[in-house]
C-alpha cells in the first residue's frame, strides 16, 4: 500500500484520482490519495466527484507549483510514496527538484519544455538520471497515451511480435465532435505551441525538419471511424524511442485535425494570437497565446457535449525471424463511455489511465530502479496487462 500525491487538477488530473480511487477500492495499491493544485476549488470538485463515483475519500491541498520550497513542505506533510506531476510542463524541473529535495519518487506524463520557446526535448529532465540514480529514486517520464501507451505498445511489440522495429508511424485520431466553433481537448496554450511547432522526423540516423502541418497522409481506422486526414506532426515519444527501439531507421508521429480546427488555427496564427513572446498592449506586457488560452472553452467543459472515438496506436514494420512482418497496435476509447465513468472526454481519460497505471507500476515495485527512465525502456507486459484492466483495452493485428 502506497501513498499517492497528485499535483495538477485538470481534466487529466481529474481522471487519475478518480482511477487511482478506483485500484485503491479494488487492490488496495493506494492507501490515501491527496490532490494538489493551485485552485483548490478544483480539488474539492474532484474529489466530491471522485466520493460520489467510488466511495473513495480522497485529501486535497493547495500549492504553487513553481515554487520548490512550498512543493517540499507539502510533500513532508503528506509523505507520499510517489508524485505525479500532472501539472503544466513548465513546472517540471520544480517538481523533480522538490522530489529529490524530499526522497520521494517522480512521475510525469509530459516533458519539460521553457516557458519562452517551444523547446519539446528530454534533455533537462534525462540531465537528473544521476541525481535519482544516487537518491534511490525513480523518475517515470511520459507516463500519458503519447507519449506512454506508444512507448510501451512499441516495446510490447519489440518483445513479442518482431525482432527489429525498422518503421514506426505513431498515428493518432481524434474522431470526436464537441460541437463548438473553436476549442482544444486538453490545455490551450500546450496544444497550440505543439501544433504550431516545425514538424520533425527520424531518418536514416538524422532528423528531418519540415514546415508545421506540411506534411499529410490519409489513414483508414477501424472500428467504424474510417478514413481520415492526418498531419505529421513533432511529438516528444519520439526522442526516446529512436535511442531505444533496436533497428529503428524511421519514425514519425501523425495527428488528425478537422478542417474547422485548422482554418481556426490558420487565423489565429495570422494576426499573432499564437505567438508565445510577450508584447505591449496597453502599457503592459501579455503574452498572446496566454490572453487566448483564457479565452477559450476549458478542456474540462467538453465531456458532456463530445462524441465520437479515439483511435491511438503504433504501425510498424519490421522483421521477424529472417522475415518482413507489419503488426498494429492501438486503443480505441468512446467519449461517452469516458464521461460516464470519470466525467471527463476521451482526451483526458487516454493521459490519465496511463498515469496511474505507471504509478501502480512504481508503488508495486515492477518498474521501480534508481533513475530517469523513459516508458520503453521497462518490461511492457504488466503494464499492458493493466490497461485491459482499467479501461484502455488494445489490439494487434497483422497487417498486409
Amino acid at each position: 500500500m502506497a501513498k499517492i500525491l497528485i499535483i495538477g487538477a485538470g481534466g487529466v488530473g481529474s481522471v487519475v484520482a478518480h482511477k487511482c480511487a478506483q485500484a485503491a477500492k479494488e487492490t488496495g495499491v493506494f492507501e490515501w490519495i491527496t490532490l494538489a493544485s493551485r485552485t483548490l476549488s478544483r480539488c474539492t470538485d474532484v474529489a466530491r466527484s471522485v466520493k460520489a463515483r467510488t466511495g473513495v475519500d480522497i485529501d486535497t491541498a493547495q500549492v504553487d507549483a513553481d515554487n520548490v520550497p512550498e512543493l517540499c513542505r507539502l510533500i513532508r506533510q503528506v509523505k507520499p510514496d510517489l508524485v505525479c506531476n500532472l501539472a503544466l510542463p513548465y513546472q517540471d524541473l520544480h517538481i523533480m527538484d522538490a522530489c529529490l529535495e524530499c526522497g520521494v519518487h517522480y512521475l510525469d506524463t509530459a516533458n519539460y519544455e521553457p516557458l519562452d520557446t517551444a523547446k519539446f526535448e528530454y534533455k533537462w529532465q534525462w540531465a537528473y538520471a544521476d541525481r535519482f540514480r544516487e537518491a534511490g529514486l525513480t523518475a517515470l517520464l511520459g507516463s500519458g497515451f503519447d507519449p506512454g501507451v506508444t512507448n510501451v505498445f512499441a516495446a510490447w511489440a519489440l518483445k513479442h511480435e518482431l525482432d527489429e522495429v525498422r518503421v514506426l508511424d505513431i498515428i493518432d485520431c481524434n474522431a470526436g465532435d464537441h460541437g463548438q466553433p473553436f476549442a482544444t481537448n486538453f490545455n490551450p496554450e500546450i496544444n497550440i505551441r505543439e501544433v504550431t511547432a516545425p514538424g520533425r522526423y527520424w531518418e536514416r540516423g538524422e532528423w528531418v525538419e519540415t514546415d508545421p502541418l506540411a506534411w499529410s497522409m490519409n489513414y483508414d481506422f477501424p472500428d467504424g471511424i474510417g478514413t481520415k486526414k492526418c498531419y505529421l506532426m513533432y511529438h516528444e515519444e519520439l526522442e526516446s524511442l529512436v535511442r531505444n527501439l533496436k533497428g529503428i531507421r524511421r519514425a514519425r508521429f501523425w495527428m488528425t485535425f478537422s478542417d474547422n480546427y485548422l482554418n481556426h488555427l490558420k487565423v489565429l496564427g495570422n494576426v499573432g494570437m499564437t505567438r508565445i513572446d510577450p508584447v505591449r498592449f496597453q502599457g503592459r506586457e501579455i503574452v498572446p497565446i496566454q490572453f487566448l488560452s483564457a479565452l477559450l472553452p476549458d478542456p474540462s467543459s467538453l465531456g458532456p457535449l463530445t462524441r465520437g472515438k479515439t483511435c491511438i496506436g503504433d504501425l510498424m514494420r519490421g522483421v521477424k525471424d529472417g522475415k518482413e512482418k507489419t503488426v498494429y497496435v492501438y486503443n480505441i476509447c468512446d467519449h461517452e463511455a469516458c464521461y460516464a465513468e470519470v466525467g471527463s472526454q476521451a482526451i483526458s481519460y487516454t493521459t490519465g489511465v496511463p498515469a496511474m497505471i505507471g504509478a501502480k507500476m512504481i508503488v508495486e515495485g515492477k518498474w521501480r530502479e534508481p533513475g530517469v527512465w523513459n516508458m520503453e525502456q521497462f518490461d511492457p507486459d504488466p503494464f499492458m496487462a493493466d490497461l485491459n484492466v482499467y479501461g484502455l483495452p488494445w489490439q494487434c493485428v497483422e497487417m498486409e
